[in-house]
């Protein structure tokens, strides 16, 4: 009996060991309360996570709390109620879009709360963040933004060029 107790602080210790593993390169950290949805979807949920590289599992709440206690997530903790899943991300936004883009489309996702580089945030803050662009995108709209006044300088500069040939 001893020995099977022991094994059970131990899976307790390697579930709290890889959870803060996580925590520690988080950015952003979601909590969403899953009662109700089918087995499939949320199989379809961790598959969506793992493309996104999002951490996503349900977790025991004592154990996640111990896992961000000494963290910028700490404050988290106190949200840490109910039958929780768990989004992690190192991506600003990737844990929270996951959750946001599956809630729009199962109302048995709802998101509880979240952090984003130790900021508690609400529901609505949750939900800003995940319809914040990708970094990819932004950077793409800032090289667009970059490129614009150059390539119409050029477009000038062409234009006045065949001016004078023609003239």
């Amino acid at each position: 009996m001893e020995e099977n107790l022991s094994l059970n602080l131990q899976e307790k210790q390697a579930v709290v060991a890889e959870v803060s593993a996580q925590v520690a390169q988080a950015q952003t950290i979601v909590l969403a309360e899953y009662r109700g949805i089918e087995v499939s979807d949320i199989t379809r949920l961790r598959a969506n996570a793992r493309k996104s590289g999002v951490y996503f599992h349900v977790l025991k709440n004592t154990l996640a709390r111990r896992a961000v206690q000494g963290t910028p997530f700490e404050g988290l903790a106190e949200k840490m109620i109910g039958p929780l899943v768990y989004s992690i991300s190192a991506d600003a936004v990737a844990a929270a879009k996951v959750v946001y883009d599956f809630a729009k489309t199962n109302d048995k996702l709802v998101v509880k709360a979240g952090a984003y580089n130790g900021k508690m945030l609400d529901v609505t803050g949750v939900n800003a963040l995940a319809t914040v662009p990708s970094k990819e995108v932004l950077l793409a709209q800032l090289c667009g933004l970059l490129q614009s006044p150059i390539s119409g300088l050029a477009r000038v500069l062409s234009a006045v060029a065949e001016q004078k040939a023609a003239a």
